[in-house]
């Protein structure tokens, strides 16, 4: 059965949360919400909207950033976000400089990779990772694995939405979190008492978007 979408009553600016309540399996838990970011990371004004609003969060005014790793297929929503931080006519730090917009590269191990001609965007760089969603922060950890292994620092952590506040020390900017959605809830897939009372699966869910079951 297709997941049944609504709006939450909240907007940020003028960004939008579109949701569905179920029962949802995702690579590393299972929730009781599809958080849908498909318009944010595919339409151009959509994604301008967020950068917006993320660079207006402290984004620019006190985070140097040299390069902006987009994760969860986020990489128009980068683009602009690195536009709006060194536009001159936006107050910055980073006003003016070069910011460069890397693509997560995922290796058959599931680890972050990336080759020769990318390395210079990371060694010695500081990186925002920029995500659609936080549940767990198993994605954002394999993050800041990759940016510490190839001898980065990590900037800081921006997310459309995120069940977190912070994650090993590091702070989470995000425009919607469970402030806007209180009955928000992730389990360990052996812990989770929706399969625990039978409750069938409605999606399988990743970074591209839902199958429906």
């Amino acid at each position: 059965m297709e997941p049944r979408f609504y709006k939450i009553p909240v907007c940020v600016g003028d960004v939008s949360l579109r949701v569905a309540k179920g029962h949802f399996a995702t690579r590393n838990s299972h929730t009781n919400y599809f958080v849908d970011v498909t318009n944010q990371q595919s339409c151009i004004r959509e994604a301008e909207a967020a950068a917006q609003q993320l660079a207006q969060r402290n984004l620019s005014q006190h985070m140097m950033v040299d390069t902006i790793l987009c994760m969860d297929g986020t990489r128009v929503i980068g683009t602009c976000l690195a536009q709006k931080m060194t536009q001159g006519g936006f107050r910055s730090i980073n006003a003016g400089r070069e910011i460069y917009v890397l693509r997560e590269n995922v290796g058959s191990n599931g680890q972050l990779i990336f080759r020769d001609n990318a390395r210079f965007m990371l060694e010695g760089k500081n990186i925002l990772l920029l995500l659609a969603s936080v549940t767990t922060g198993s994605t954002v950890r394999r993050g800041i694995q990759c940016v510490q292994y190839y001898q980065g620092k990590v900037a800081g952590i921006a997310a459309i939405y995120s069940h977190l506040k912070e994650i090993d020390g590091f702070p989470i900017v995000s425009l919607f979190d469970t402030n806007d959605l209180p009955d928000y809830a992730s389990f360990a897939p052996d812990e989770c008492p929706m399969c625990k009372a039978r409750q069938e699966l409605d999606a399988v869910v990743d970074k591209f978007g839902y199958s429906a079951l």
